[in-house]
């Protein structure tokens, strides 16, 4: 078929006021009406396909997509349940989810879909669908906005999506359902007396919205991560929306953009913007970002069975660090009769093995981060060749460790829950420690072995934390 495109692009809020309550605040019914014109343009052009990218379905488990043909619920909101509740019987394109699905896997990105009988669909989904597609004549998909996926992961995830897109002739439009500034009033207000949080926060969301007003739509995904340092609630998504969307839209910075309505949400910031593909005179981007085409298997999400084929078309560049460009040299793990070595686990940086077997007991070697065979560091390196310190994730690079202990340990026909003792080497205590000790409570604190933090100066590959553990060793025959 070929020949598929994105037609365009919206950015609407999540709460549900829009939709049981616009007449109690003028501002609620502007954005109502502000959606009602957004639903007519994507009727009057065409649309077959409504993609939907969800902050309020935030996932942990890699991103999730929606593909039970026909979801139907009631949605109630958990903080605003005295407005009502919304009925819904959803029109899903289940063949595009499979095939966005497939797609993921291709560019490296592990997915899975989700056809589960009365899983509840998210209220920005719910509220999103209602008023774009009122008449439920429009198939949809929804897919989940993973907490821990960087720009890297967002962007392919959308160049995926775009395959289907082309592939399928379908004329989609993308939806990301999310706040602007986050910062909402945390006891009840009278609607009248709605407002922005802040002035800090509205001066915040009227530059991404002068941004988007003029098409420069990459700025705003590129500035997120500025933008999010500045504002004094943490989100859990953070701006990942505008990663997606600007992904799908082919990282332009020169689409046609219009604001169609902002207004306060319970002291959040709601906003309709719609961004069509025609070029505008803007072009210049405020930074100049490396492109990315596929998912260098941050967080395990590479699935075992398409590692080769990946790892055998990935550009390097695409990767960041790599055994070959950065780092000590990387050796064969060693073997003996009682060691433990796995090749789902990085290589060491000398001549020793993943693991020991003595007695009942197995004792690993120090356990990084870092991915095997495209030797990349998930949430970014500490440093760049230069020396010059960046910006990394710990809990991205804690969560690693552990996925590469666990490789190890099934390797040996183990598991996590046979770790006895553990001694942790941080390179920036105060830093880290925080995002460190959360990562272990959801993970290694819940198998309860003990534990020691040190603080070190440096590890040999540019990474934050490493765990030497001991486990015990499965009885063998």
């Amino acid at each position: 078929m070929g020949n598929g495109e994105l037609i365009g692009s919206y950015i609407v809020p999540v709460h549900p006021h829009t939709v049981l309550a616009p007449e109690q605040n003028e501002g609620w019914g502007r954005l109502r009406d502000a959606y009602d014109t957004a639903a007519q343009r994507i009727k009057d052009n065409g649309a077959d396909l409504i993609i939907i990218y969800s902050t309020t379905w935030p996932s942990i488990i890699g991103h999730q997509i929606i593909s039970d043909p026909n979801p139907e619920w009631v949605m109630v909101d958990h903080d605003f349940h005295d407005l009502g509740s919304i009925p819904y019987s959803f029109n899903i394109d289940e063949k595009f989810a499979h095939a966005w699905n497939d797609a993921n896997e291709k560019r490296g990105l592990k997915s899975r879909t989700i056809a589960y009988n009365g899983f509840p669909i998210d209220v920005g989904s719910v509220v999103a669908l209602k008023l774009l597609n009122p008449d439920n004549s429009i198939p949809a998909v929804i897919v989940s906005s993973n907490v821990y996926a960087n720009r890297s992961e967002t962007t392919v995830l959308a160049k995926a999506c775009l395959d289907v897109v082309k592939a399928t002739g379908r004329k989609a439009v993308a939806v990301t359902a999310m706040s602007l500034s986050n910062r909402m009033f945390t006891t009840p207000i009278e609607p009248k007396d709605d407002r922005i949080h802040s002035l800090k926060d509205d001066e915040w969301n009227r530059k991404i919205l002068e941004f988007l007003g003029e098409g420069r739509l990459e700025d705003v995904g590129q500035l997120s991560r500025t933008i999010h340092r500045q504002i004094r609630v943490n989100k859990v998504v953070a701006f990942k929306p505008m990663w997606w969307l600007s992904g799908m839209n082919q990282n332009r910075n020169n689409l046609t953009g219009e604001v169609l309505a902002y207004e306060p949400i319970h002291g959040a910031g709601g906003a309709v913007v719609h961004l069509d593909p025609t070029p505008s005179g803007a072009g210049d981007k405020e930074y100049d970002e490396d492109d990315v085409e596929y998912f260098a298997g941050e967080r395990n999400v590479l699935d075992s069975e398409n590692k080769e084929t990946f790892e055998e078309n990935i550009d390097s560049a695409a990767v960041g660090e790599t055994a070959e460009s950065s780092g000590p040299e990387l050796w064969e793990p060693t073997e003996s009769e009682d060691s433990v070595n796995s090749n789902a686990a990085p290589k060491p940086v000398g001549a020793y093995p993943h693991a020991r077997r003595v007695g009942d007991l197995l004792y690993l070697s120090g356990v990084g981060p870092r991915q095997p065979k495209t030797n990349s560091i998930p949430g970014g390196p500490i440093h760049d060749e230069n020396g010059k310190s960046l910006d990394y994730d710990i809990k991205a690079q804690t969560h690693a460790v552990i996925d590469n202990i666990t490789r190890i340990l099934e390797e040996a026909g183990g598991s996590l829950d046979d770790v006895l003792d553990v001694t942790s080497f941080l390179v920036d205590m105060d830093r880290d420690f925080q995002g460190y000790n959360e990562v272990w409570a959801e993970t290694l604190g819940k198998v309860g072995p003990t534990r020691t933090t040190l603080a070190i100066r440096a590890l040999p590959t540019p990474i934050a934390v490493e765990m030497k553990v001991i486990a015990k060793a499965p009885a063998t025959e």
